[in-house]
């Protein structure tokens, strides 16, 4: 099986592959919407992107490729996230200036950053950072990624936990076209665009409450085109092939403009 993901080898997508499947190969992209594509044309088998985060909160690209791609989501892993600070063989903590890595990473980590007096660069990636040090045998700069980043390209720990909160956490979700079952303990996702008069959002949510249905996350997204309007994208307990489920997808329809299914699959 061959499972995309975003970034290079070592990247934390990649450990939740590995922790998501028993035999598969990872098949690194250089971003989100790259995953995506090698799903669609068939390069990979599935792919595996983050959604949200315990202390960054969500990775909006994802959902907005959710919607306007024809994969679904279809399975989810939650990974612990410890973000190492990783150097050249030959370098030490007091040669370090600037840190590497990608936005959230960073931010993740400001704290022990600013307090060591180490700049922190925006990156497209952890591991890629990790990569790009080696290559080019940067000496007084460091990356911030995972164990795995400096075992797969032979660098460095300088530090290791360095992330401010230890309750760091990153939810992904397996996207495909795998058609799934439920299985009692599921969530489902979907997208859509309230009609234009008071209460409508209202009115759509007390669809799920009235009929006992979990809501566990909603997002709100800017409609691309559409100044001041709005895409809502919401978790829910339960599959789509629920009865209860149907029902108020069915009854959601008098309230909305725009409404898809974005995939159920089994909560991690």
């Amino acid at each position: 099986m061959r499972v995309a993901f975003q970034g290079e080898k070592g990247a934390y997508s990649e450990e939740a592959i590995y922790k998501h499947y028993e035999e598969v190969e990872s098949v690194p992209r250089p971003y989100l919407k790259d995953v995506f594509d090698a799903v669609e044309s068939g390069e990979a088998d599935y792919g595996m992107v983050p959604v949200e985060n315990t202390i960054q909160g969500s990775i909006v690209r994802a959902y907005d490729l959710l919607n306007e791609r024809g994969l679904k989501a279809s399975g989810e892993e939650i990974h612990r996230i410890s973000h190492c600070l990783i150097a050249h063989p030959d370098t030490e903590l007091a040669d370090i200036k600037k840190a590497y890595s990608h936005p959230q990473a960073l931010g993740q980590s400001r704290e022990w950053l600013e307090k060591h007096g180490i700049e922190a660069v925006n990156f497209y990636d952890t591991a890629g950072s990790v990569k790009w040090i080696k290559e080019n045998d940067v000496r007084d700069s460091a990356g911030v990624a995972s164990a795995q980043a400096a075992e797969t390209y032979g660098m460095r720990i300088l530090a290791r936990g360095i992330e401010t909160n230890p309750e760091n956490y990153t939810r992904f979700i397996e996207i495909g076209y795998k058609e799934t079952e439920p299985t009692g303990e599921d969530k489902t996702i979907l997208a859509f665009i309230v009609q234009h008069r008071p209460g409508t959002l209202v009115g759509a949510l007390k669809e799920f409450s009235e009929r006992g249905i979990n809501l566990e996350k909603i997002e709100s997204r800017p409609r691309v085109g559409k100044p001041w309007e709005y895409i809502f994208f919401v978790e829910i307990a339960g599959h789509i092939k629920d009865a209860v489920i149907g029902e108020a997808l069915e009854a959601l329809k008098d309230h909305t403009l725009y409404l898809k299914h974005l995939g159920s699959y089994q909560r991690a």
